[in-house]
Order: structure tokens, then sequence, then C-alpha cells
């Protein structure tokens, strides 16, 4: 592919091309897919030359790769913090399960990237997932695991195998979102209006503090003091994937 390299090189010479790049790129492969993508609307959202594009990222691939690890690195970054810090297991616990329901709820790129990586597993096809397993999945779960042990071992958590419990709340969240729209027609009510969302995300933490603590007084607290800590995400807006669902 031909291209005027001295433009391109002009172009970038603009501080926060290469991020807004990296952001119409996520919007655009997330919204489309890598093959749907164009890379003519991703340079006309980032208000640069398409050339600029292969002058940073080589191809439409690399781009997709690079908007993928972009947005994994803060996924990762935001969920760690949860899972570590200067608190008991049992407050690192909460605070994961609920900045994992928060993620699904305000990622929606990622999400979204996830999904399609999920299909194209299924489909045999190559894709980026061994990316997300190392950039964020790896650590994430080690994290877990390492809390969960040591929370038992100090007998603040109650006896149980580390990976049902990662199955058991995280899993629930998962479950949540994707029946979301099953549940509103058996009851007629929306589970995914902003208060619907914030009944349910206390929900969450209450039965963590009642579920996974030896001491259920002291669960009880710290799930209180989780709740006081972590307001809601403000002005949530659902994608239509998460609303199709």
């Amino acid at each position: 592919m031909k291209m005027n390299t001295n433009n391109a090189v002009d172009a970038g010479r603009e501080p926060d091309a290469r991020e807004r790049i990296l952001a119409a790129a996520l919007s655009e492969f997330s919204g489309h897919g890598l093959a749907g993508a164009r890379m003519d609307a991703i340079a006309l959202a980032a208000g640069v030359n398409k050339a600029l594009l292969y002058y940073y990222f080589a191809s439409k691939d690399g781009l997709y790769l690079a908007a993928l690890e972009a947005v994994a690195t803060k996924v990762r970054d935001a969920s760690l913090a949860a899972a570590t810090g200067d608190a008991t297991p049992g407050h690192r616990v909460v605070r994961t399960v609920l900045a994992h329901f928060d993620r699904i709820l305000t990622q929606h790129e990622f999400q979204q990237l996830m999904q399609q990586e999920m299909i194209r597993i299924h489909k045999g096809e190559p894709g980026a997932m061994s990316l997300l397993v190392e950039k964020v999945f790896r650590p994430l779960v080690t994290a877990f695991e390492a809390t969960v042990t040591e929370g038992v071992a100090s007998g603040e958590l109650i006896p149980v195998d580390w990976l049902q419990m990662w199955i058991s709340t995280l899993g629930a969240n998962v479950f949540f979102f994707l029946t979301a729209r099953m549940f509103q027609q058996l009851n007629g009510e929306d589970p995914l209006t902003p208060d619907a969302l914030e009944k349910r995300r206390k929900a969450l933490v209450e039965y963590l503090g009642w579920a996974i603590f030896r001491d259920r007084e002291a669960g009880a607290r710290v799930a209180a003091e989780v709740l006081a800590a972590t307001p809601m995400p403000p002005k949530i807006q659902l994608p239509r994937a998460v609303e199709a669902r």
C-alpha cells in the first residue's frame, strides 16, 4: 500500500493523535467487529488522515490488536485495584465482584470485543483471545485465587474452593445481564433501568456479606462499607447489545 509518509508524520505531530485513533478504533471495532470495521470510518472519527492509521499501526489487524490491548489494560488495572490494597481478603473479594458488575455495566466496548473473540473461538477462527487471557484474565484469576485462599486460611471466609467462589460470584453477574430481558418478559419489569440496576447492585453486595463470610454480622458490615465507598457509576447508558439480551 502506498501512502504519503511525510503527510502522515506531519499529522502525527499532534500529541493526542494516536490516542484519538485508538478511541475511534475501539468504538468502530466493538460496534462492527474486525471484519466489518472500516478504516475510513476510524480516520474520520479520529479526525486524521487515513494514512496516519497505517503510519502508527501498519495494518487493520495491528490497529485492532492495539485498541484491544489498550482497553484490556484499562480494565485489568481497574479490576486489580479493587482486588488489592490495604483491606481484608473479604473486603477485596466483595470489591472485586462489585467492580466486575460495574465493568459489565460501563465498559461496553470491552464486553463487546470479548464476546466477539469468544464467538471466533467457537467457530474455530484465529483470534486475539490469548491477548485477553494474558493481559486481563490470568492476573485477575491469580489475584482472586490468592485473596480467597488468604481469607479462608485466616478464618474470615467460609471454607470453599476458590474456583467455585469465582464461578458463583462473577458468574452470577454475567447471568444477570444475559437473562435480564427474559426476566422482563416474565414479570413485566425492566431490570436495566438505573433504579433497578442500583437495587440489583446493592442486593449483590449484601448477599455476599451474608454468604461468603464465616461471621455473617461482620460480613454485613463489610458489605455496607463497600457500598458506601463505591457509589453507582454515573450516567449509565446501556448499549444496544446489552438491551437486546
